[in-house]
C-alpha cells in the first residue's frame, strides 16, 4: 500500500470516528432536525425552585442540546442567577439573534432549548450563591465579544466557560459537547474552566485541556475527545461523556442540595 492511500485511508478513518458519535445521537430524542424553531416546546423543565417557596439566592448553570443538525454535535449553555428574596430569575445567553450577543433577561431559567429538555449542570444555593451573583454582575460588563459565531466561536459556550472561569464560585465541569467553550480569541495557553488544570488552544479549533476535573481532551476542529481518569469515562464528539461514573456537576438533581 503506497503511502498516499494509507494516508487517505487513515483520513476515511479518523472521519469516520468523528462522525459516531453525532450518527449515534439521531437516536436521541432531544435532537430535533425537522420543523421550525418557533414552533419548538419552550415550557419549564421543572429543574429550578419556584422563587416563591426559595427565598435563598440560588444560581444555576444549564446546558442542552442545540437546535436542528447542529444538535447532534454540540449543546448550548447558559446561566441563571436569582439573588436573595427575588421574585423571578435572570438567564444569561449568549445567541446569534441578540445584539450584541450577550442579553440578560428575566424568566424561567429552565426552558427547553428550542425542544431539547435541558441538564442542570451546576446548583449553587444561599451564601455561595449570593457571592457568585455579586461576581457575575461585575463580570458581565466585561465580557469581550459583542459578536457570535457558530464555530469555533465565540458563541454561547465560550460565554459559559469566559464567566466560570471569571467567577471562582462556579466550579463546574463544562460538557465535552460544548463546541466554543475552548475559544481563547488570541490567548494560547488558559486555565481550564474548572480551574483545576490548564488547555491549549488555536482560537478554539485545535487543543490540548489536562486538568483535574475534566481529564484529558483533545479538540481537533471543535470536536473533542478525551479521556477522564477520576471518573473512568471517556469522552466522544457528538455524545459527550460515555463512563461508569458521572462527575459531580451531573450528579446534582432538580431539586439539588447547596454547595458549601
Amino acid at each position: 500500500m503506497t503511502a498516499l492511500r494509507r494516508g487517505f485511508f487513515g483520513l476515511l478513518a479518523i472521519a469516520a470516528l468523528a462522525l459516531s458519535g453525532p450518527v449515534a445521537m439521531l437516536a436521541d430524542e432531544n435532537v430535533t432536525l425537522g420543523g421550525a424553531w418557533y414552533d419548538t416546546d419552550r415550557s419549564s423543565a421543572g429543574l429550578a425552585p419556584a422563587p416563591a417557596h426559595t427565598p435563598e439566592a440560588v444560581v444555576q448553570i444549564y446546558a442542552a442540546r442545540t437546535f436542528s443538525w447542529r444538535g447532534l454535535f454540540a449543546v448550548h449553555t447558559w446561566v441563571a442567577t436569582k439573588p436573595a428574596g427575588a421574585t423571578t430569575y435572570t438567564a444569561h445567553h449568549v445567541t446569534a439573534w441578540s445584539r450584541p450577543a450577550l442579553s440578560s433577561r428575566e424568566g424561567a431559567p429552565d426552558r427547553r432549548w428550542a425542544g431539547a429538555l435541558p441538564r442542570l449542570l451546576l446548583d449553587l444555593r444561599g451564601g455561595v450563591a449570593e457571592r457568585a451573583i455579586a461576581h457575575i454582575n461585575k463580570a458581565l460588563p466585561e465580557y469581550p465579544f459583542s459578536e457570535y459565531r457558530i464555530w469555533p466561536g465565540p458563541n454561547s459556550n465560550t460565554f459559559t466557560a469566559w464567566l466560570v472561569r471569571k467567577v471562582p464560585e462556579l466550579n463546574v465541569e463544562l460538557p465535552a459537547t460544548a463546541i466554543g467553550k475552548d475559544y481563547l480569541d488570541d490567548t494560547l495557553i488558559a486555565p481550564a474552566p474548572s480551574a483545576s488544570g490548564y488547555q491549549l488552544s488555536l482560537h478554539g479549533a485545535l487543543g490540548v485541556l489536562a486538568a483535574w476535573d475534566e481529564g484529558i481532551e483533545i479538540n481537533l476542529f471543535g470536536l473533542v475527545w478525551g479521556i477522564d481518569p477520576a471518573d473512568l469515562a471517556i469522552k466522544w464528539p457528538g455524545v459527550g461523556r460515555l463512563g461508569f461514573d458521572t462527575p459531580w456537576s451531573e450528579r446534582v438533581g432538580p431539586r439539588g442540595a447547596s454547595v458549601p
